[in-house]
């Protein structure tokens, strides 16, 4: 059709926001893993054939550090991976995750808690994983279902933590925040890091990601989830909302208000997405005294018109909602789309709650720090990973806007560290931000 090598180039982006590069088209014959022959001393091991989920089991690969998972479970799972496949992918992490299920309910947790909950949080991640590509078919009750299950041993999970975990729901202008407190146990009031993931990920995925290397330092985490992202899309049908100060400020009137909670010391973490969502709040809410944009994002709309080709921009700049969403749907039905262009898609309609590719693009427009950034008083570690592949240039822009009140840090492909949001380097990653933090709230 018309449109479809321009709408290639335009869903050709993929990531923990919109997935990866152009791949090619899916094969249905299983190809195994190959590393391929390179001169590059920061080459990485491709776990699948297919980049996009590639990306996708280095990223619950990663949790192992912190209770997340287990490095050779997930490589036998990753071995029964078709590229392209979405179904079995979803195939073989519902297995993985139903085997540590049932190991998990034959360890009796009175007796061996620690045990238990190394299990439970696996579980979790798994049920997570198994979900991720399903979001194509909103009638799928695997969406629910999986959610269920991961809610459920998450949260047996975190009951046995040595301080256990409490999961309180606080009030937004029309919606409900999904939040969860976990205590350092340190004595007296503690700094504090409220930890949002992005455009897919969950907050269960948070306290993996860094949210228990902050608690081995002494530090408070509080997880929580605004519109859009998974548990309130799915409880409570909405989609995700430019004005994320309305998200954070409820979360920031908790903190303070949280008798183990230093006032004068809470940070914010973005992740991913949330490398934008997190300095748009600090722009109108100045209580924080540190923020993080891991990695760093100043415009989501430029970086996402920037992937359209010509035709299709001047397509959607005519204002023809009708014609613009025949075409993205009709490439779509295309067997031949690539994994990273119909993941790109489906969640992002699914996320923003819009069956409309127009309306979502439409959406996209509103995400931009123009206009808004010279009110950030607060100090920002602006990360950037040497080989991010989706927002490219995206955080060092946002550092020159922030000037002196930036800290830019670029992580590098030889430390294993330059996927986006350094994915694979979760102890590097972790030293280098906290170790920030903490100058930063003890100055």
């Amino acid at each position: 059709m018309k449109f479809m090598s321009t709408l290639l180039l335009f869903l050709s982006y993929s990531s923990l926001v919109f997935g990866l590069p152009h791949t090619q088209a899916k094969s249905q014959k299983f190809r195994p893993a190959r590393r391929e022959n390179t001169t590059d001393p920061g080459s990485m091991l491709q776990l699948n054939s297919d980049k996009n989920f590639h990306f996708e089991i280095l990223r619950v690969l990663a949790l192992a550090p912190y209770q997340g998972a287990d490095i050779g479970e997930v490589l036998v799972a990753a071995d029964h991976i078709a590229p392209g496949d979405f179904e079995s992918f979803y195939t073989a992490f519902n297995d993985l995750a139903t085997r540590v299920h049932n190991q998990a309910s034959a360890i009796d947790s009175t007796r061996y808690p620690v045990s238990a909950r190394n299990a439970l949080f696996r579980e979790a991640s798994y049920y997570r994983s198994a979900d991720f590509f399903l979001h194509g078919n909103w009638d799928d009750p695997r969406i629910n279902s999986l959610w269920t299950k991961q809610l459920a041993a998450f949260d047996a999970a975190i009951a046995l933590l040595p301080k256990p975990a409490k999961r309180v729901v606080l009030q937004g202008k029309g919606f409900e925040i999904p939040t969860i407190f976990f205590s350092s146990g340190a004595p007296g009031p503690r700094p504090t890091l409220l930890l949002m993931n992005g455009y897919d990920g969950s907050q269960e995925e948070m306290y993996h990601a860094i949210g228990e290397a902050a608690l081995q330092r002494g530090i408070n985490i509080i997880t929580f989830e605004g519109p859009g992202q998974p548990t309130v899309r799915r409880q409570q049908g909405l989609g995700f909302i430019p004005e994320w100060e309305e998200v954070v400020s409820p979360v920031i009137d908790y903190a303070m208000k949280h008798c183990e909670v230093d006032s004068k010391k809470i940070g914010l973490w973005g992740q991913s997405f949330g490398g934008y969502l997190a300095p748009r709040a600090a722009a109108f809410d100045h209580r924080l005294a540190a923020v993080i944009a891991f990695d760093g994002l100043y415009s989501f709309a430029d970086a996402t018109f920037q992937q359209f080709g010509s035709e299709m921009l001047d397509l959607y700049k005519t204002g023809n909602k009708t014609l613009f969403d025949q075409n993205i749907l009709s490439v779509l039905a295309s067997p031949e789309l690539p994994t990273s262009a119909r993941w790109a898609i489906e969640q992002g309609l699914w996320s923003f709650n819009t069956r409309s590719p127009f309306e979502w693009v439409q959406k996209l427009e509103k995400y931009t720090l123009d206009g808004v950034v010279q009110n950030i008083t607060t100090p920002v570690f602006v990360a950037d990973a040497q080989d991010d592949m989706f927002f490219k240039g995206q955080a060092k822009i946002l550092a020159d806007k922030l000037g002196d009140r930036a800290t830019y840090h670029m992580f590098e492909d030889i430390d294993g560290a330059g996927e986006h949001c350094s994915l694979g380097a979760a102890v590097l990653s972790a030293q280098v931000v906290l170790d920030w933090f903490q100058d930063i709230v003890s100055s």
